[in-house]
């Protein structure tokens, strides 16, 4: 069982930047792809980014593509999402995921954890 706590989300202006964090519990962080997934209200949960176990693959959603990094750093179980250059359609709450496998997916189906979302808000 893994279980991801989010934070890091806020209000921020557009153009600003923002970054979430995402701590991973147990001894298996390493052997788990991550994802970031967002939901604005009165809309389905979308693909962000999503990142293999080892760092070395990432796959952006292209609304976040140049603006948005992820990152992870298994020693400290932690998955990272810098948000730059924000956006008003931006604002969300934001969820991080973990996939018991060492390679991620697009599909919010795939993953077999959730954290308890952070919102995020940009203002215009």
């Amino acid at each position: 069982q893994v279980q991801l706590v989010e934070s890091g989300g806020g209000l921020v202006q557009a153009g600003g930047s923002l970054r979430l964090s995402c701590v991973a519990s147990g001894r298996t962080f390493s052997m788990h792809a991550m994802g970031w997934f967002r939901q604005a209200p009165g809309k389905e949960r979308e693909f962000v980014v999503g990142i293999n176990w080892s760092g070395g693959t990432t796959d952006y959603a292209d609304a976040v593509k140049g603006r948005f990094t992820i990152s992870r750093d298994n020693a400290k179980n932690t998955v990272y999402l810098q948000m730059n250059s924000l956006k008003p359609e931006d604002t969300a709450v934001y969820y991080c995921a973990a996939k018991r496998s060492y390679s991620g997916s697009y599909r919010s189906t795939d993953y077999d954890y959730w954290g308890q979302g952070t919102q995020v808000t940009v203002s215009s």
